[in-house]
């Protein structure tokens, strides 16, 4: 299964990491991709003053398929009239306007996030999930709020699932691991030294790791497995406070959460009653329902 969009996001994503010869390329589709889509490689080599050879390395260093991928995607990405693109709030904001222009970010950063996930990628992590004995899900700072969001999602279906603030506690039970366990690695930028090392132990004890990283190569993405990306967003002033990033990454969980409980059905209803019922003895007049 292929995806028929994304190859712009993409494109712009990866433009500060390409290579010279690839930029140019990158440059002259985002610039043109009308005229991008209807050429062969041979001939946008020779628009952007490169060769057929660097289109089809740039494609490798997009994680795609080849040329015709990329095509495709782009082709799928003129077909739509709904981007608004990402906003910057300004000094003294009003209200209805800081309202609006949040909106439209998460919004934008959910349908971005959707159109980089890989189906193949997305269809191994969740039988991954779904046959695991145990789930660690490791993020440092604001990706360890997506951690601990994983960790009650997946509790609630009866998973043994994990996650610790302490990254030594968290070396200390992925040590433990075995072959039936999941390591997933929660980083916006991939490079969160931390996380890597985590999931690079786990790879040395043959666990099966997961990554959820902005779109591209990366150290942590290198250590998994399995990988699937949110978009990068476009927060410039306020980027530290991992607002539209901080979506797309729970937007990934609750697909996840979502596919795992949609194979195992009635298991999941009734882990879910079980859970609603223990929360409702807790918060109510300890009568549980019957």
């Amino acid at each position: 299964m292929m995806s028929t969009t994304g190859g712009l996001v993409i494109l712009t994503e990866m433009l500060p990491l390409l290579p010279p010869s690839e930029k140019k390329i990158a440059n002259y589709i985002i610039e043109h991709p009308h005229k991008a889509i209807t050429l062969t490689a041979m001939e946008l080599g020779k628009r952007s003053s490169t060769s057929s050879a660097a289109v089809i390395r740039l494609c490798k260093s997009l994680n795609l398929k080849g040329f015709q991928d990329l095509k495709l995607r782009i082709a799928g990405d003129l077909q739509k009239t709904n981007a608004s693109g990402f906003s910057d709030i300004e000094p003294n904001e009003p209200l209805l306007s800081v309202i609006e222009k949040m909106t439209n970010n998460s919004i934008q950063t959910i349908r971005e996030t959707a159109e980089l996930l890989i189906v193949e990628e997305l269809e191994k992590a969740v039988e991954a999930l779904r046959q695991a004995r145990r789930i660690h899900f490791i993020g440092i700072g604001a990706s360890s709020i997506i951690a601990q969001d994983a960790q009650q999602k997946f509790l609630r279906i009866n998973k043994s699932a994990y996650t610790f603030s302490d990254m030594h506690m968290a070396a200390t039970q992925v040590a433990n691991a075995s072959k039936e366990d999941v390591v997933v690695g929660i980083s916006f930028s991939g490079e969160t030294s931390e996380v890597a090392k985590v999931l690079q132990l786990a790879k040395q004890n043959n666990v099966c790791t997961i990554c959820l990283t902005k779109y591209g190569n990366s150290s942590v993405s290198a250590q998994a497995d399995i990988k699937l990306y949110t978009s990068a967003t476009k927060e410039p002033t306020f980027r530290s406070a991992a607002t539209s990033s901080r979506i797309a990454q729970l937007q990934v969980i609750d697909i996840l959460f979502m596919s795992v409980a949609s194979l195992q059905y009635d298991e999941t209803v009734m882990h879910l009653n079980a859970t609603r019922d223990a929360v409702h003895f807790l918060t109510k007049n300890g009568q549980k329902k019957s």
